[in-house]
């Protein structure tokens, strides 16, 4: 990451709701999975290492976040994509796949979207702060699009 795709990514989470700091860790998730795939492409290994390290990194930020949460429906969901994601990045970097690491982004990038629709949700109620670490999207009316993430991602990750 640049020096100035960082400092904008400082500046955006400076005054960003709970929602807000979610979608940006979603959003260096993906760069760092882009970065890996590219990387894979330009067969620069240590690049690629460094990417995914940081994806890693990433990953696991978010996981402590779901432990910190009361648990449920919601938090076992992302507790097993974490985990999927996880462990299909570490295969794709055995395998030397660029095309697995990009499946993974395109995962991220769909539950980003699901969080960033709640954002603009909580916007029009008022309410865009995550005082939990992790929001009841089943009470919101948002268990179904994770559910169906849960069985696609299961498929087609380990193709």
């Amino acid at each position: 990451m640049g020096s100035i795709e960082l400092s904008y990514r400082q500046t955006a989470l400076a005054g960003a709701s709970g929602f807000g700091v979610l979608i940006a860790l979603y959003d260096t998730l993906a760069s760092d999975l882009q970065r890996a795939a590219e990387a894979e492409r330009r067969n620069q290994i240590e690049e690629r290492c460094r990417a995914a390290n940081h994806a890693l990194l990433v990953l696991s930020h978010l996981q402590e976040w779901v432990q910190r949460s009361s648990g449920g429906g919601l938090t076992d969901q992302l507790q097993r994509f974490y985990s999927t994601l996880r462990r299909n990045l570490i295969l794709a970097q055995a395998r030397r796949s660029a095309e697995m690491i990009e499946q993974q982004m395109e995962e991220v990038l769909r539950i980003r979207a699901v969080w960033q629709k709640m954002e603009m949700r909580g916007q029009e109620r008022g309410d865009t702060d995550l005082s939990e670490p992790l929001p009841s999207l089943a009470a919101q009316g948002y268990a179904t699009p994770f559910q169906a993430q849960e069985s696609s991602c299961n498929s087609s990750w380990l193709a």
